[in-house]
């Protein structure tokens, strides 16, 4: 099952599940169990909810997913970020890449990423509210004081208020890494700032995908059209677990809607590149969809 949140003019917020090239109105047809991502995980038997409202679902006529994949505009359907009342979570240094362009942007040489890269505990920060997240087709942002911006293609655990996870989705961590490496204590500035994520497009229930270390991510980024970098990877080449990434997470922690964690990029753009205002973002995983964005 993959399920989104989307935009209907007169109604607001929804949430639906993509059958084929339809779209189902779960919240209208159930309000109370589908008004949130909160509520969708709450409880336990989640298909099974979800296929005993189908019926109800279905009238007026369902959105086709064509609809949906358009600019955001509050006069047309569209795609929403799938995010409501989460807070989102990142891990850093999962990637051997990752690890070498952190050591490689440091004024200090960065010995302490190749620690934390072999260490027992990850690095995991603070990466947003959904406020901040973008959807797709939306923009996401540059720092005006940064000059060296880049996006991180990663792929997103949906994990409940017990730390079990449920689904996946694409995500993209913007960084500032002339900022990021400057300092390390100026992590949260080059990474938490209005448009510094972007998720989706939809969900991808982790029961429905059988071999997500087996995943592919691909990333190409368009200026004026044509192709400025392409790059991919697997998610073999990730060093820790989900499972040890949620584990340390959820240590003196409390999410009771849930949150969502950034898993780390192994993609990572030559030194001499940045994004520039309009360049188009694509990051792709198969099963889960094309998330696409706009440089604002």
């Amino acid at each position: 099952m993959r399920i989104c949140r989307f935009w209907q003019p007169g109604c607001g917020s929804r949430i639906g599940l993509l059958d084929g090239d339809r779209v189902f109105d779960l919240t209208g047809a159930s309000p109370e169990n589908f008004d949130s991502f909160s509520e969708l995980f709450r409880g336990s038997d989640l298909r099974r909810r979800i296929e005993a409202v189908l019926p109800l679902s279905t009238a007026p006529a369902p959105l086709r997913c064509a609809d949906l994949d358009i600019a955001p505009g509050p006069d047309r359907p569209h795609l929403l970020a799938p995010i409501t009342k989460q807070e989102v979570w990142a891990a850093g240094v999962t990637y051997l890449r990752s690890r070498e362009a952190r050591m490689e942007e440091s004024e200090s040489g960065g010995s302490f990423y190749d620690k934390v890269y072999h260490a027992d505990r990850p690095e995991l920060f603070f990466k947003g509210t959904a406020n901040r997240v973008a959807g797709p087709n939306g923009p996401v942002r540059i720092r005006a004081d940064s000059k060296w911006n880049v996006p991180e293609p990663e792929l997103a655990l949906v994990v409940n208020s017990r730390g079990a996870l449920v689904a996946f989705t694409i995500g993209n961590d913007m960084s500032s890494r002339d900022i990021e490496g400057d300092n390390p204590l100026y992590l949260p500035q080059a990474k938490v700032y209005q448009g510094s994520c972007a998720l989706g497009p939809v969900l991808a229930l982790a029961e429905d995908v059988s071999a997500p270390r087996a995943l592919e991510i691909q990333i190409r980024i368009l200026r004026a059209g044509n192709p400025v970098f392409e790059g991919g990877t697997s998610i073999r080449q990730m060093k820790r677990s989900f499972e040890d990434l949620i584990s340390y997470l959820f240590r003196e922690q409390q999410f009771p809607n849930g949150v969502i964690l950034l898993t780390g990029t192994g993609i990572v753009p030559p030194d001499k590149f940045t994004l520039q205002h309009q360049d188009l973002i694509e990051i792709t995983i198969a099963g889960i969809g094309t998330l696409r964005n706009i440089v604002a």
